[in-house]
């Protein structure tokens, strides 16, 4: 057993149906891809993953782990009340931003079955600009007409602020928090996944094409929007192509991310 998974001893596999495990053990895969592509913030930002079923619960970070450290059986499962339902292997204690976010959109989007939210520094960079994301690449068409934006009101400890913040979502399955981070939805947790994923990628390219200094961009056509814009309804097929081959990266690299 790997030092990582002698922290989250024992395994709860034994008390949660096949369905649960499998969402565990995608969710906690996300926590250490985030981590290997260096988009997290401590332990600062979150992901969940909505349990099937008609209690609504769902699975978030145990607060203080890294996501390097996070596995299947650490993930706590909390209600949309912020009651603990299984705290999981080493603590039951969960962000409280992440709470009011994660739960704003679980309670109000049946079709969100995870949610990850990053303060990755390239997407808060485009996140603090006036304009948002620009559609000047590829990566940036294929979802820049996916995205919603939400004002920040400060850390997310105020539960009114999920009024606003579902309402500007809307049917969006991206969001630039401003000032503040991004915000991926999916109706599963490989979904949610690559439409982070390239959300990212589309503001890492921003960020680099603007540190050009004076150079113009280029901007497309709006024939070109509109294809890509067409094109972009395939990525949750992204998704179910690219996940497999993002678990066997894990686990040539650490697979105690299923414990």
């Amino acid at each position: 057993m790997s030092a990582k998974a002698s922290m989250v001893a024992p395994n709860v596999r034994d008390r949660v149906s096949e369905e649960e495990w499998q969402i565990r053990v995608d969710l906690a895969a996300a926590y250490r891809l985030v981590a290997y592509y260096g988009w997290e913030d401590l332990i600062f930002t979150h992901l969940s993953a909505r349990i099937p079923g008609p209690e609504h619960h769902f699975l978030i970070n145990p607060y203080g782990l890294l996501f390097d450290e996070i596995t299947a059986s650490s993930l706590v499962k909390i209600d949309e009340d912020s009651n603990v339902i299984d705290g999981g292997s080493v603590t039951s204690r969960v962000n409280p931003a992440g709470f009011t976010i994660h739960s704003a959109v679980h309670m109000h989007r049946e079709d969100a079955g995870s949610v990850m939210h990053l303060h990755y520094a390239p997407a808060v960079a485009v996140a603090a600009q006036k304009e948002g994301l620009l559609p000047i690449s590829q990566t940036g068409m294929l979802v820049h007409k996916h995205i919603a934006y939400h004002d920040y009101e400060g850390v997310a400890l105020n539960l009114d602020e999920r009024e606003r913040l579902v309402r500007d979502l809307g049917d969006k399955n991206l969001m630039i928090l401003r000032n503040h981070g991004t915000l991926a939805i999916g109706r599963t947790v490989p979904e949610a996944f690559i439409m982070q994923y390239f959300l990212v990628k589309a503001c890492e390219i921003q960020v680099q094409a603007q540190a050009a200094g004076n150079a113009e961009l280029n901007m497309p056509t709006e024939e070109a929007l509109q294809t890509t814009y067409e094109q972009s309804e395939g990525l949750p097929m992204a998704s179910r192509i690219s996940w497999p081959a993002l678990l066997r990266l894990l686990d040539r690299l650490d697979p105690s991310y299923k414990e």
